[in-house]
């Protein structure tokens, strides 16, 4: 018998146990994620920590991704957990610059669930498949006992094709580079806040749940050569998805905060409860890093696609200070702009 020796790598994961915060997307799902999860499967592929991962399998370079949805309530203005696990996914793969070509899903469900909202569910997950163009190829079910999965979970697995067009890579951005936002921000996590009935105020919001290939296949077209890096800023928003961005790189990125658009539901839902609107969660948006030669067509691109007209540059990347995000607000005063910490909100996604 052949006796296989193993070395367990000591995490440097510090914390005694999981938290909800873990799973909040902003500085403990990070710690989690580099300091425990990561070192056990460490590879080159998993080396980015990227939205997907890029593989060259005998000669084609594919893009995968896989992803939990565990938002409650199920059903929220603008969408529901099944068109959420579809586009979510989809996303991860579209700002990889990848073309999705296919999706698989494994289906928790809670006994005692009701038919009609799997039914429900289902069919918002076949709606949402079939208009990006993609088929849903394949999965799993499995049933828990009641109370352990607040009616249905869903996870997915999404596979696509690297665009030639673009080579992202955050070491080839340069100061002077642009950052791109394609519309307003904040909508999904307020949303999702107000569909739980937890706070007394009212607004007339709408989950910004879609899939955003559109967007990117556009850019792509138009200017790929000068596409650094994209990211769809979800769990965490736009602040966390910069500071990931810049923590590893020689350069900063400083924010035009006045430039920032959003709904005026989420400002005021933000100011009521104390919440950064640069942390709140975003399903149907993406950031890109863009060379400054390419700006124009860059923008003209987001914009000539329907939803994007509101896109806008939020700011661009500075020599200093490195590692840092910083806000300028209308009057010329700084701010630094941090990682999410905590967990704000309820679950989102």
């Amino acid at each position: 018998m052949t006796t296989i020796e193993t070395t367990r790598r000591t995490p440097r994961f510090a914390d005694a146990q999981i938290e909800m915060a873990h799973g909040a997307g902003g500085t403990a799902s990070r710690r989690l994620v580099e300091g425990l999860i990561g070192p056990y499967f460490s590879n080159p592929a998993l080396q980015a920590f990227s939205d997907a991962a890029v593989l060259s399998i005998e000669g084609t370079r594919l893009a995968t991704t896989a992803d939990g949805f565990v938002v409650k309530p199920l059903r929220f203005p603008g969408g529901s957990i099944g068109e959420l696990a579809v586009n979510g996914t989809l996303n991860d793969l579209a700002v990889s610059a990848a073309k999705p070509v296919a999706l698989m899903a494994t289906l928790i469900l809670e006994a005692g669930l009701a038919t009609s909202t799997l039914e429900s569910e289902i069919e918002a997950m076949a709606i949402a498949a079939r208009k990006a163009g993609i088929p849903i190829v394949g999965g799993d079910t499995k049933v828990v006992e009641h109370g352990m999965a607040d009616g249905m979970y869903v996870s997915t697995f999404g596979i696509g094709v690297s665009d030639p067009r673009a080579m992202l890579d955050p070491a080839s951005i340069r100061p002077g580079d642009r950052v791109l936002l394609s519309g307003p921000i904040g909508a999904h996590g307020i949303t999702i806040l107000l569909a739980r009935g937890e706070l007394d105020f009212q607004a007339d919001l709408v989950s910004d749940t879609r899939c955003v290939w559109p967007f990117v296949e556009a850019l792509l077209s138009q200017c790929g050569p000068g596409l650094r890096w994209m990211r769809d800023p979800t769990r965490g928003g736009v602040a966390t998805a910069l500071n990931e961005l810049v923590r590893g790189g020689e350069y900063g990125i400083a924010l035009s905060e006045e430039h920032v658009p959003m709904h005026d539901a989420v400002r005021g839902a933000c100011e009521l409860l104390g919440l950064d609107p640069l942390h709140i969660a975003n399903e149907g948006q993406f950031l890109a890093v863009v060379a400054p030669s390419y700006a124009d067509a860059a923008l003209a691109a987001v914009r000539s696609v329907e939803g994007g007209e509101r896109a806008v540059f939020i700011g661009d990347v500075r020599a200093e200070p490195k590692r840092r995000v910083i806000g300028i607000n209308g009057y010329g005063g700084t701010r630094v702009i941090d990682m999410l910490v905590g967990d704000p909100l309820p679950r989102i996604c």
